[in-house]
């Protein structure tokens, strides 16, 4: 049956085949359309183990839907979130704001260098037995760091160790997967590595459209279990995130769902996608290069190698804040950057042409110089 629909609507879809213009106008699924299903799940599991076990993926409105999800299946009052700060803010609001749950943190950086142990070392006062959440970002946002293999060993063995004390959900949040700019990181998610790694453990993989077909307006997520796709706990899962969804938002969109399998089908997208990681290559050179020669009396950056941003400290003996540098720099430089208290500011080089990218940098230090 076809559906009824408007002229001038359905015009704005161009060339699009009947049959995709159908599916566009029309309800999607509560789980998704099973093509964009079965697809991403290819796409995943690219270069995956064929042991590795991993759900059908689930559509979500967006990687930020599929956060709450996690957080209404996993979270509630009292319950653990393992979190290494600086984090993205929406972890906190996700779980602590919406279901009650209790951030714990520890550091992402210790002295510098990257922490593989953060999780863990979050995970450490709570009593043996208990369930916990972690929450691993790679790359990251804000730091845009992803391990190299050592310390992706360390992680792995770090929260096979944890498995080995409690119940542990990890959340893989995947969002810039894939965006990996040097040539010794692995751009495999860790996800690979800890679904099915533990009995103790259930991974989770949260990624998307977003970044990974750089569909922003899209708003298409997707969430994935580590679980082999016909078990009983996947059938269990699964029902239980048709039921949230459907009582959030109905369903996914199906628009957005139409829009991306015009991509994953097309034989030339993976080349698409590789130049626009190149091209974020080339603007995180420019701006690796050019914090090379900031002051380190006036900033310290953070190791980065991936993703969308880099991540900078404020020192401690200076007396700035991230909020005050912020607006200083905002309303002295025109310059604008995201604050994380106490210290930090993150500056987005996927949003600077190349060449504006070292006087970006100049006007952060000047900015703070002038602050000290």
């Amino acid at each position: 049956m076809e559906t009824a629909h408007l002229l001038d609507l359905a015009a704005a879809f161009g060339d699009l085949p009947p049959e995709d213009l159908e599916a566009a106008l029309r309800e999607s699924p509560v789980e998704g359309f099973p093509e964009i299903r079965r697809r991403w799940r290819e796409r995943q599991r690219r270069g995956a183990s064929p042991g590795v076990p991993s759900s059908l993926p689930l559509v979500t409105a967006g990687l930020s839907h599929g956060i709450s999800l996690v957080a209404d299946l996993f979270g509630g009052e009292g319950k653990a979130v393992a979190v290494p700060t600086p984090f993205w803010g929406n972890y906190r609001q996700a779980f602590a704001l919406r279901t009650g749950a209790r951030v714990l943190t520890a550091p992402a950086y210790v002295d510098g260098r990257y922490n593989p142990r953060a999780i863990a070392d979050a995970l450490a006062g709570l009593p043996e037995g208990e369930p916990a959440v972690g929450m691993l970002n790679v790359p990251s946002n804000p730091g845009s760091y992803t391990p190299d293999r050592e310390e992706r060993r360390a992680i792995v063995e770090s929260l096979l160790a944890e498995a080995g004390r409690r119940p542990l959900v990890i959340v893989c949040d995947d969002a810039y997967a894939g965006l990996v700019f040097e040539p010794e990181i692995p751009r495999e998610s860790l996800f690979w590595d800890l679904a099915g790694a533990h009995p103790n453990l259930l991974a989770v993989k949260i990624d998307g459209a977003t970044k990974e077909l750089s569909f922003f307006g899209g708003r298409l997520g997707f969430l994935t279990f580590g679980v082999e796709p016909e078990s009983d706990l996947a059938r269990e899962l699964e029902a239980r995130v048709r039921t949230l969804v459907r009582t959030e938002i109905g369903s996914p969109p199906a628009v957005s769902q139409v829009v991306a399998l015009q991509a994953l089908r097309s034989p030339t997208v993976e080349r698409e996608v590789e130049a626009v990681r190149l091209l974020l290559a080339g603007r995180y050179r420019v701006l690796q290069r050019a914090l090379a020669g900031v002051d380190p009396d006036l900033l310290t950056v953070l190791p980065f190698n991936s993703g969308c941003f880099a991540l900078v400290e404020i020192p401690e003996r200076l007396g700035v804040s991230s909020e005050t540098a912020r607006r200083h720099l905002l309303a002295r430089h025109d310059t604008g950057l995201v604050a994380i208290a106490p210290r930090y500011l993150r500056i987005a080089h996927c949003s600077v042409d190349e060449a504006a990218i070292p006087e970006l940098a100049r006007r952060v230090e000047t900015g703070i110089r002038e602050l000290a």
